[in-house]
């Protein structure tokens, strides 16, 4: 007697997916180098309007080799942050060919992930430092939510399971992710205390790779809004704000970032292929007990010539270990009072990222466009 098998639900939803993905990933130009292996994402082009562009000094990574390079880089870096608060990063040791297989992988974790394995690896909690964040999540404006989908990775990526297109990748992000940290984000930190005249490690020793921490790699992923939610939101993506300690944003071709410049104009960050673009936060800001003042950056939407494109980025967003004190490192610049009172990391986190779109924040009694709440004792902003 013959029986009949009949497939289950689960298998049509997987051919399903990978019907869907091979229908867009023909329509974004990604091809696959091997049957078995990942597509190749291929970037857009960068805009060809002519925009208003930061003047960002560009640092030179592979001169941090010798002392006397790290010296020169540590003036150049200091200026920089007194000036734009943000710098470009060359020569920081991955190839183009790297980076553009570290594109793929994140192009992945979004296009070749159904929504119901999504669910699965999810972030458990409101500061959905870990997993996915669904778009949807954040308020922009009353009445529009972003529409900002991205996969936190713990710099230990082992840390946390993952989806099934990931898994094989996973030797690639963890080097991926001590490149980063120890390679470029320790040696920013060593420019920035010697910028301060601080043992060259007092910033690393806050940053270790080995302890509980949430420092991670976060693969991001911007879609187009539709025109009533540009309208209401005039065309800001996420709003200016600062966090954490050091951002390190491996350069896309999409415009859309802008800093706010010190005269008060706001500028577009112009894509360097292969190149980053780095700034500071709210937590070297406290660290460093002002020295090194968080510049005020948003995401608006692309130029007319890109605003159809999806907009992927990496980054790696690094914050102090979770047993660090936020107070500052100077010397005699905080009573033993108020470092003692001081919040840990882990603490910080956890408030700032939970009240993070909710629309807890209220209009500056002392500033125009600007919203404010209180945290832990620290007065956060945000700029329309």
């Amino acid at each position: 007697m013959s029986t009949t098998t009949t497939p289950s639900s689960s298998f049509f939803r997987r051919v399903s997916s990978f019907v869907r993905h091979r229908f867009q990933a023909k329509k974004l130009g990604l091809k696959r180098t091997t049957t078995e292996d990942l597509f190749e994402y291929v970037p857009p082009p960068p805009t060809a309007e002519q925009l208003d562009w930061a003047d960002l000094a560009i640092i030179d990574l592979s001169k941090a080799d010798t002392p006397v390079g790290r010296k020169e880089l540590a003036k150049e870096v200091v200026q920089a942050m007194n000036t734009q608060g943000f710098f470009y990063v060359v020569n920081h040791g991955y190839t183009t060919e790297q980076t553009r297989r570290m594109f793929s992988i994140a192009s992945a974790t979004f296009d070749e992930v159904d929504s119901e394995e999504k669910k699965i690896y999810m972030g458990k909690s409101l500061d959905v430092y870990e997993g996915y964040k669904p778009r949807q999540t954040w308020q922009i404006e009353p009445g529009v939510a972003d529409q900002i989908e991205h996969y936190n990775i713990n710099h230990n990526v082992l840390k946390n399971a993952h989806p099934s297109v990931v898994r094989p990748h996973l030797d690639e992000i963890d080097g991926f992710s001590r490149h980063n940290h120890i390679h470029i984000l320790f040696t920013i930190l060593r420019l920035m205390a010697m910028g301060m005249e601080l043992p060259e490690d007092t910033f690393v020793d806050m940053h270790r790779f080995e302890v509980p921490g949430e420092s991670s790699v976060r693969f991001m992923k911007y879609y187009p809004r539709s025109p009533e939610e540009n309208l209401q939101t005039k065309n800001v993506y996420l709003k200016g704000h600062t966090v954490g300690s050091i951002t390190i944003l491996w350069s896309q071709p999409v415009s859309g970032l802008q800093i706010l410049s010190p005269d008060g104009a706001w500028r577009y960050i112009k894509h360097i292929p292969n190149a980053l673009v780095v700034n500071s936060g709210d937590v070297m800001r406290l660290l460093s007990g002002n020295f090194y003042k968080p510049t005020i950056h948003r995401v608006i939407q692309p130029p007319k010539d890109q605003e159809h494109l999806e907009r992927l980025g990496i980054f790696y967003f690094a914050m102090a270990a979770d047993d660090v004190k936020l107070a500052s490192v100077k010397t005699g610049a905080t009573p033993e009072s108020e470092k003692a009172s001081a919040p840990t990391m882990s603490e910080w986190r956890k408030e700032r990222t939970e009240k993070y779109g909710t629309g807890s924040m209220r209009p500056s009694p002392k500033e125009e466009k600007v919203e404010e709440e209180v945290i832990l004792g620290v007065v956060v902003k945000e700029y329309n």
